[in-house]
């Protein structure tokens, strides 16, 4: 009879074990800290950006208890986007285009001036279906004006919620239209501003294929910053399908959001005056992963072929080569959305490139990148110090470039003896 309460005792002992080891395996607690894995060539601009912006080289330090699980910085991020997330006050502005669209983007005007007295625009694209009323877009507006910086934050066309389109046509994987509309906008508007070009996960190949379709397109660019994107679509798709990271399941997630957005403007998508047939309205409402989506709806909007035409046409990683401003480019090792294997072509590109920076986090999530101590994560997350650091360091470099060219016949020389 003595033995019952000690086996019972051990059950419980058990049970408690399985538990705690449960959880220390879910939420990564043993996986270490470190600063991100930076790929670059060394060259006078590249360590100056690195000594200037000190965040990119030191340790990166999540939440204790749950900062080191991918999927739950990204769930935060999904669900609850940012701790007291700001409300900046902008002025919204719609833009024709050509094929009857109207593109809109929110313009943001900064607190005070900037720290080189330089008039400075942040041109943002924010990740798929996503606009300026997103939590993490106003935390990072909201710093970013702090810091001085005008911002112009894309509203993808058909993720406002109460914006109607007036063409059968909505945002696509990789169509620049409607950012480089913006950003003439901004140009004309502002001539004597510099630009900052910053993209979020699918931003992040708008903005990158934009720079690399046309050389003109980096004229007054300081740089560009690009955050947890996928580079190929082609790629992608195939990591998608595979339950590993639960991927199909944040597959299936993000087709079931796709398909709201789609369905709230069908007047618009779907008639006889559009590309779409009701046919296509019946395989949309039974699809169950962003293939299916793109290959039923998608790759219409602009005529494409065929599914695999339409990730070549639209990924960045085939325009990519072709951008010349400085270009960080940002991606998070825990990422469940973004494959591993995805992230030979940045690190390839930080290898070939000198202008190109790649940062790898060991942890971060997609688009999570909180900071904190236990348990509650600080307002600003990582991934805003950093875009903003480096976008200092950029505006700083460029300030500092005429006296010292003025002063020295060798700016590289000179840097590289004012470093020793």
């Amino acid at each position: 009879m003595c033995s019952m309460p000690a086996m019972f005792d051990g059950m419980k002992l058990a049970a408690v074990a399985t538990v705690l080891y449960v959880i220390v395996r879910c939420l990564n607690l043993k996986s270490p800290t470190a600063a991100p894995d930076i790929t670059y060539q060394d060259t006078p601009l590249n360590r100056f950006l690195l000594k200037s912006c000190p965040i990119l080289t030191k340790e990166y330090i999540p939440p204790l208890l749950w900062g080191k699980s991918g999927h739950l910085q990204t769930a935060l991020y999904g669900k609850m986007g940012r701790v007291s997330c700001p409300h900046p006050i902008g002025l919204r502005k719609y833009l024709p285009m050509q094929d009857g669209a109207t593109a809109t983007f929110d313009l943001f005007e900064p607190m005070g001036d900037h720290r080189t007295g330089d008039d400075v625009t942040m041109v943002i694209c924010p990740g798929i279906g996503n606009h300026s009323e997103k939590h993490y877009i106003r935390t990072f507006v909201g710093h970013s004006q702090k810091e001085g910086y005008r911002c112009a934050v894309l509203n993808h066309l058909g993720a406002l919620p109460n914006i109607e389109l007036t063409s059968p046509r909505m945002f696509t994987y990789g169509c620049t239209w409607e950012f480089a509309s913006m950003v003439g906008y901004i140009k004309k508007m502002f001539p004597h501003t510099h630009l900052i070009v910053v993209g979020f996960s699918l931003g992040g190949n708008i903005v990158c294929k934009f720079l690399g379709e046309n050389r003109t397109n980096q004229e007054r660019v300081l740089c560009c910053v690009s955050v947890c994107q996928g580079y190929s679509a082609l790629r992608a798709q195939e990591t998608f399908l595979q339950w590993d990271q639960c991927r199909r399941f944040y597959n299936f997630l993000m087709a079931d959001n796709m398909k709201k957005i789609i369905l709230s403007h069908r007047g618009s998508l779907f008639g006889s005056a559009t590309k779409m047939e009701d046919a296509d309205l019946s395989r949309l409402y039974t699809a169950t992963s962003l293939m299916q989506i793109d290959e039923t709806i998608m790759r219409k909007f602009h005529g494409h072929n065929s599914l695999k035409e339409y990730y070549e046409k639209e990924s960045c990683v085939h325009y990519i080569h072709n951008v010349d401003v400085p270009l960080l480019l940002v991606n998070s090792a825990d990422d469940p959305l973004v494959h591993g294997s995805l992230l030979t072509i940045p690190r390839t590109l930080a290898e070939k490139k000198q202008n190109v920076i790649f940062a790898l986090t060991l942890h971060g999530g997609h688009l999570g990148f909180f900071e904190g101590a236990v348990l509650v994560p600080q307002p600003l997350t990582w991934m805003d110090k950093v875009i903003v650091g480096y976008a200092n360091a950029m505006c700083q470099w460029e300030k500092q470039k005429p006296s010292l060219r003025s002063n020295h016949g060798d700016f590289d020389q000179i840097f590289t003896l004012k470093k020793g």
